[in-house]
């Protein structure tokens, strides 16, 4: 049996088997962590940028 993922949305605090990443927290030092949203609150979230892009290179 596969247990489905149990995430808390970030936007309105309910809990959601079906959890959106809207944000990865990139850390200097240590691990960064992950932000989710539930299916309905996602769509207000501006896509997420790759941090990387923001360096003329």
């Amino acid at each position: 049996m596969t247990r489905r993922p149990l995430r808390m949305c970030v936007r309105c605090g309910c809990t959601t088997d079906s959890p959106v990443l809207v944000h990865e927290v990139h850390a200097a030092t240590g691990p960064g962590f992950n932000v989710y949203a539930c299916p309905e609150c996602a769509p207000h979230y501006p896509p997420q940028q790759d941090p990387l892009e923001s360096f003329d290179l």
